[in-house]
């Protein structure tokens, strides 16, 4: 009879437990979800951190933001960059470049002083290497990480890190200096609508063809792009500046993400921007590159493509040759 008693206690024991168990599971699932929904309502708790989200344990939304980072704005920066690039190459390919009719003259004529020279390679150069590094810690790890060995990627990419930092300051310094000096030769006037409709008179076909509308200093497509790195180039520097330094500003959580969004999206258009810039001043247009080597043009380029401006200072005397 005892045995049987201690059996049935034996039993009962284990089916209480079981049932306590079964309850306590349950219990933990509905607790979790409970904690979790409050995370996402913005509940905060207490901690002996001193920061300033130490009471809040994550922000719901962070998630969307790395979703954002890798869905969208990664694939936009390649295609801004390399997609251009295709873009570029194949229309060089179909319509060819912009020659100078008659060719060199062998006269050049002066254009931007050495200063200016100076500051645009300031602003140009750590701007192709934030353009690349900046590819690299922004989409990096989605397409280039998975073919690369763990121990070289650590690497690259923590020497993307510290260019892309490193170079940020010159490249502020020379946005500023552009922004503020080279603004009042790029203010729009009625005859860049023209430019605009011609194409800037780089179109070798059609209707097009032989046309070179009118320019001064700066043509229409000139300025559309100074006005785009002016305006973008204020908000990385802006937001550049609240990641680089967050001990300096303390930005907030939620801050700091907006600017996050907003560096990598003025990146994009910047990015394009650039490929755009860089292809007309070398391979689209004969002889423009000499402008930002020597601060020279040749003269058959400067009647060719911005004749206002070659106009205006013949007719003031301000024409001025390299001897």
């Amino acid at each position: 009879m005892k045995k049987i008693f201690l059996m049935l206690g034996v039993a009962l024991t284990l089916m209480f437990s079981g049932v306590s168990f079964a309850d306590n599971g349950k219990t933990a699932t509905e607790t979790e979800g409970q904690i979790w929904s409050q995370i996402k309502a913005g509940e905060t708790g207490v901690t002996t951190s001193m920061g300033q989200a130490h009471n809040q344990l994550i922000n719901a939304y962070d998630l969307r933001v790395l979703k954002l980072r890798s869905d969208i704005l990664a694939p936009a920066l390649l295609v801004a960059l390399f997609g251009m690039i295709i873009i570029f190459v194949l229309f060089i390919k179909v319509n060819g470049i912009s020659k100078l009719h008659g060719g060199f003259t062998g006269k050049l004529v002066y254009r931007w002083s050495k200063f200016d020279v100076s500051i645009h390679w300031l602003g140009a150069i750590p701007c192709i290497l934030l353009i690349l590094t900046g590819l690299t810690l922004l989409a990096g790890r989605y397409f280039f990480k998975p073919y690369i060995n763990e121990d070289v990627w650590a690497a690259f990419v923590h020497g993307a890190k510290l260019v892309h930092d490193y170079m940020a300051i010159p490249f502020m310094f020379g946005w500023a200096l552009m922004t503020v000096l080279w603004a009042k030769n790029q203010l729009p006037k009625m005859y860049d609508l023209k430019w605009m409709m011609f194409v800037g008179g780089y179109i070798n076909f059609g209707p097009f063809k032989g046309k070179h509308p009118d320019a001064g200093f700066a043509n229409a497509g000139e300025k559309l792009w100074f006005w785009a790195f002016a305006l973008f180039g204020l908000f990385i520097s802006a937001t550049g500046m609240l990641l680089l330094f967050p001990n300096l500003f303390e930005p907030s959580r939620t801050l700091s993400l907006i600017s996050l969004v907003l560096h990598s999206t003025s990146a994009i258009i910047i990015t394009a921007f650039s490929i755009v810039h860089i292809f007309m001043a070398t391979a689209m247009s004969e002889g423009g590159m000499e402008c930002m080597v020597s601060g020279y043009c040749d003269e058959q380029w400067a009647k060719q493509h911005h004749n206002l401006w070659y106009d205006e200072i013949k007719a003031n005397g301000q024409l001025k040759f390299k001897e």
